[in-house]
């Protein structure tokens, strides 16, 4: 395919340096050609990597009218937007792609290393912090906001995403927004958070206690880290998202715990808080790739009562 036609901004970022929240990257073999509204014409010329061509938004059409063959991402595309091209473009054939830029992706460089690094410096400086918040009463959304005032005054960029702080019960929902429930003395505390550092996320969570862990707790605390433990040795270049998945489960299954492990154990983080390789026997089968960062996220929720998560990411191939 010689011409490609990028919507996706995250996608636009990554091949042109460029920030924004719309914008069209046509590629053909003459080169890149970042098509911008008025909003971002000046940034763009000052931001976009050297060799991109920054041109108004009004000159898409004249272009595209040109294009014989030209890929688009399929996932980012409407069926309207699609409708409206074939329409506007009879002369033009509109190819279906997925997941090509994602692909080149997956494997940082050096700059992006550097990126993702100081962003997970950040979090784990925030986590080290957590403790502090847990010795009076304080409600699930005073910790979510007090966790972005840290994160901005560390140099942050932003978060990653929408903080989760959960107490006592509602550690059971693995995705749980901040509520105003007040912590208690013998709560369990779960934290998942994430900041952004020139456009890198990082994503770890970590688990508290308030009080004395039940025997219970104990147990499930146990089997978390064992399967945290056993499947983080296993990363390394060629492994499979499958293979780390069944390694975490072989352990809670051990414990008796693996059917309330719900949710996969881990996934690709860069550009996205969720990229791929999704490190679950049930997607496609994948190797790992040097320099690509994951996370290792096994955990055990018990409905009703209790659940626990332990996640960090780890850059495949590195020390």
């Amino acid at each position: 395919m010689r011409t490609f036609l990028v919507t996706n901004t995250v996608n636009i970022r990554y091949l042109t340096g460029m920030n924004m929240t719309a914008g069209t990257l046509l590629i053909t073999p003459n080169g890149f050609r970042l098509f911008v509204d008025g909003r971002y014409s000046e940034a763009a010329a000052k931001s976009c990597f050297r060799g991109i061509e920054v041109c108004a938004l009004a000159e898409l059409e004249k272009s595209l009218a040109r294009v014989r063959t030209c890929a688009f991402e399929a996932d980012e595309v409407t069926v309207s937007r699609l409708a409206k091209w074939k329409s506007k473009f009879k002369n033009t054939k509109f190819v279906q792609s997925s997941g090509v830029i994602e692909e080149f992706r997956r494997s940082k460089d050096a700059e992006e290393l550097r990126c993702f690094r100081k962003a997970q410096r950040i979090t784990e400086d925030i986590l080290k912090r957590v403790p502090m918040l847990l010795r009076r009463p304080i409600s699930e959304v005073q910790v979510s906001w007090k966790i972005r005032e840290w994160a901005m005054e560390l140099g942050a960029d932003d978060m990653s995403f929408e903080t989760i702080v959960a107490f006592g019960t509602h550690t059971s929902r693995p995705h749980h927004r901040p509520t105003h429930r007040v912590l208690q003395r013998g709560h369990i505390v779960q934290i998942d958070m994430g900041v952004k550092c020139g456009g890198y996320c990082s994503d770890q969570s970590a688990v508290y206690f308030t009080g004395k862990p039940t025997p219970l707790q104990k147990r499930v605390h146990a089997a978390v880290a064992e399967a945290f433990s056993a499947s983080w040795a296993a990363v390394r270049p060629g492994v499979t998202n499958r293979d780390l998945d069944r390694i975490a489960r072989a352990v809670l299954t051990r414990h008796g715990f693996e059917k309330f492990f719900v949710h996969s154990l881990g996934h690709g983080v860069g550009m996205d808080i969720h990229e791929g390789p999704n490190l679950s026997m049930k997607a496609p089968e994948t190797k790992l790739l040097n320099n690509e960062i994951v996370t290792i996220e096994p955990g055990v929720y018990l409905p009703g009562r209790f659940g626990m998560r332990l996640e960090k990411e780890i850059v495949v191939g590195g020390s």
